[in-house]
């Protein structure tokens, strides 16, 4: 079977790492995950990607600052032709990226979330780091910018597939091929696979049903002493506090359990980490979260009470987000 130029150094980081379980699985989970009949915007994602411009070999990239910036000369017709092509994988939801003095303007500051998060991680040089339901890829190329020696990232989502493959255009070698996407979720991992240094799960905890099952399958991945960095949707509350809401959260239909931190903390002690504590708690401001020219759809400001921020517009709690960071046991 050919493999896609484009998956190529996936299937050779696999093998550079040993991951040779996980290599035979990785024809299926592709095919999966990339299924032309499944996703019917795919070949239109595609081709724009395709269709990107070649790039000169001179370029400046910075994967270490605030906003993920790739600076190169291009001339007005080819950066025109690359900001179309990148707007027609929007919406744009993490970021902020500057690709060829394009400006990205993602809904969510992420920078903003890794400012808080950073400060507290084991360093993250030489390790070999899982991203789980990380979008796009903007807190991946931040971790291969802290020295990573093999990041992957998995989502279920093609579209966001597609973005890292436009990142990665214009990124070109700069991480040293570093950094990976496979489209597929946790459910796919292979059990009792212990080999991650450093997973992190942001974002995703809240849509799963059963979240002592996610927080088991997490870790699973890491290898004995290796660090989960979990970050999700919290109320205030005590160890006993839980709150599931309704139909809807916030507007999203597919929200599920929000502990506590305290509540959160005693789950993760539960499944057999150690060394748990929380390093950073605090509402959601709109200034974090927000409609952009690169995600024109509604956002956070949308979903709250209008008459009294503080709740959602189902009368719960707004938006509130903890970090807690966690360690496997040798």
């Amino acid at each position: 079977m050919a493999i896609p130029v484009e998956q190529r150094p996936l299937y050779r980081a696999f093998i550079d790492q040993g991951l040779d379980s996980w290599l035979a699985r990785l024809p299926e989970q592709l095919a999966r995950g990339l299924d032309r009949k499944r996703y019917g915007d795919l070949p239109a994602w595609e081709k724009a990607v395709a269709k990107l411009p070649a790039l000169p070999e001179a370029r400046e990239v910075s994967l270490g600052s605030d906003t993920v910036t790739v600076a190169c000369e291009l001339d007005e017709s080819r950066r025109r032709q690359c900001e179309s092509l990148l707007r027609k994988l929007a919406p744009w939801r993490k970021g902020p990226y500057r690709l060829a003095g394009i400006h990205i303007d993602t809904e969510w500051r992420s920078d903003w979330k890794w400012q808080r998060v950073a400060p507290h991680l084991s360093p993250l040089a030489g390790r070999r780091v899982l991203d789980v339901g990380g979008g796009s890829g903007y807190h991946a190329w931040r971790m291969a910018g802290a020295g990573a020696a093999f990041v992957l990232v998995i989502d279920p989502s093609p579209r966001f597939y597609y973005q890292f493959q436009a990142l990665r255009h214009f990124v070109g070698d700069a991480d040293g091929g570093r950094t990976h996407f496979l489209p597929v979720g946790i459910e796919d991992v292979p059990e009792k696979l212990a080999f991650f240094d450093t997973v992190f799960s942001m974002g995703v905890l809240y849509h799963r049903p059963s979240p002592l099952e996610h927080l088991l399958q997490l870790k699973d991945t890491l290898r004995p002493g290796g660090e989960l960095v979990l970050e999700t949707l919290v109320v205030e509350g005590d160890a006993t506090t839980v709150l599931l809401p309704g139909e809807r959260y916030a507007a999203m239909p597919n929200v599920y359990f929000l502990p506590s931190s305290k509540a959160l903390c005693q789950w993760l002690e539960r499944c057999g980490l150690i060394n748990v504590r929380v390093v950073d708690e605090a509402a959601t401001s709109l200034d974090e979260q927000r409609s952009t020219d690169w995600m024109t759809f509604q956002s956070l400001a949308d979903f709250l009470d209008p008459n009294d921020p503080s709740k959602t517009r189902e009368g719960y709690p707004a938006p509130r987000r903890a970090v807690v960071i966690a360690t496997k046991p040798l």
